[in-house]
């Protein structure tokens, strides 16, 4: 019965991954799926249906880059997610934000324009309402004249502590990719399409923001976009993906990372949050990421070594 069980969990982080958000369980099924776990003490007691959402692994120490090895590291182990009793907020039909704001970039150079429009979004009273206790509003940083512009989906625990994009597991990470591509943090821009880390009801645990919510936001995206003007942005897993290029419930994000897009006049990249890799850091799933920021250095002109062509294969 484990081996069922632990089959189940793999085949539902299978379908998050693929960007399924909802799967249809009967009640029938759910009962069975309850009362079979019930005697696991070994399974984590968050396991049990419908909660089909895969939350972050738990942490593990992170090592220097010092080879191709160490950019991406080993799977980790997950936890479930917490199950329908947790106090997970519904998406209302009824609207829950004002409408987006419009944001008019004063006239100056990057400089003060960036200034400006960073106070106006930390002092932004929706952004600040919707804040968890003790939490900062999150603004994008980096290089004004960067080529390249990372977007993830929105702050963790520890971005909204600090106040700073990728701070945590994941930013780690994709500092280390950003150094095997021969850059620095400093070179790059990195933002968020959230502003504020999305309430859960809870002291720990993470939802995805709502599409109001990213509506909500994306104007002060755009205007950093607006500010910095990359050669491109890469979009960081399906939430940035689905923020910028608009819902799609066909979309699935293995089907079109790798490949270019548009997001008004600026070539898209999507491929995987690193959150991903550090869940299932298979080569495989490394080599893809890494085919991306291949396809990435090529757009903008930057020289690839063979030893970068061959991480991986």
């Amino acid at each position: 019965m484990r081996e069922k069980i632990l089959a189940v969990v793999d085949e539902l982080k299978r379908l998050k991954a693929e960007g399924e958000e909802f799967v249809f369980v009967s009640t029938d099924s759910v009962a069975s799926l309850n009362a079979a776990t019930s005697g696991e003490k070994s399974l984590s007691p968050a396991i049990v249906l419908p909660a089909a959402a895969i939350s972050s692994p738990r942490p593990q120490p992170s090592a220097p880059l010092a080879s191709s090895a160490a950019i991406l590291p080993d799977a980790s182990a997950v936890r479930a997610a917490p199950t329908k009793s947790s106090n997970v907020p519904v998406p209302s039909a009824e609207p829950k934000l004002p409408p987006p704001p419009a944001v008019t970039l004063p006239e100056g150079d990057k400089r003060a324009r960036w200034e400006y429009l960073r106070e106006l979004v930390l002092n932004c009273p929706v952004c600040k309402a919707n804040l968890n206790a003790g939490a900062q509003v999150v603004f994008g940083n980096g290089s004004l004249d960067a080529d390249i512009f990372f977007c993830g989906e929105a702050p963790g625990a520890d971005e909204e502590v600090q106040g700073i994009p990728f701070v945590g597991r994941a930013g780690q990470l994709l500092v280390k990719i950003i150094g095997a591509m021969g850059l620095s943090r400093e070179q790059v821009y990195i933002g968020n399409i959230m502003n504020w880390r999305p309430q859960t009801g809870q002291s720990s645990g993470n939802r995805p923001p709502t599409g109001e919510e990213m509506a909500f936001c994306l104007p002060y995206l755009q205007a950093q976009i607006e500010v910095v003007k990359p050669k491109l942005i890469v979009a960081l897993g399906n939430t940035a993906v689905t923020g910028l290029m608009g819902p799609d419930t066909k979309r699935k994000l293995g089907q079109i990372r790798g490949k270019w897009f548009d997001f008004r006049g600026t070539p898209l990249m999507p491929t995987y949050h690193p959150s991903y890799v550090l869940q299932y850091g298979s080569n495989t799933v490394k080599r893809q990421i890494w085919e991306d920021m291949l396809a990435v250095m090529e757009k903008v002109g930057m020289p690839i070594s063979e030893k970068q062509q061959g991480y991986f294969r």
